[in-house]
């Protein structure tokens, strides 16, 4: 359904920004990350023309993480059509923050979910392991986490 300016945005709970901020980790000064993409503090993606002075404070990066959060919170509300235990959303919102909005879109997973197969979600975390060919033993944990959060928000 098309946002219409009348739902209030869910939000990710404190559990589940605790799992982004577990496998983003705390990078105060600029680095590459694996897709090759300039980060910073909690995987922020620095755009062109952002600047930030380094290092970064913790506080600091937190406050980035949660301006970042509301994009990642806003394409699961907008792309997913059930509703979902808090459990079930947290995990997802760390899986849109990591891979992205397409990955999210496109894949089998949201199928699944919206035609309200929740119990049969969990083998599709697994299959997001890859960056490029590689499979990364980062990711692997990162979605095995993220597994353990969906099922334990169905149960």
């Amino acid at each position: 359904m098309p946002f219409d300016g009348t739902w209030s945005l869910r939000h990710v709970t404190p559990r589940g920004r605790s799992l982004i901020k577990a496998f983003e980790g705390f990078m105060p000064s600029t680095y590459i990350c694996p897709a090759g993409h300039p980060t910073i503090c909690y995987g922020h993606v620095v755009l062109p023309g952002e600047t930030f002075p380094e290092p970064m404070s913790e506080n600091a990066c937190e406050d980035l993480l949660v301006a970042d959060l509301p994009r990642y919170e806003m394409a699961v509300c907008r792309l997913i059509d059930v509703p979902l235990p808090d459990a079930c959303f947290d995990a997802l919102v760390s899986f849109t923050f990591n891979l992205g909005e397409g990955a999210l879109q496109a894949s089998t997973m949201r199928r699944m979910i919206n035609a309200g197969r929740l119990d049969e979600v969990g083998p599709q975390f697994d299959r997001w392991v890859f960056a490029g060919a590689r499979k990364l033993p980062g990711l692997v944990a990162r979605r095995a986490a993220e597994r353990v959060m969906w099922e334990s928000g169905l149960y």
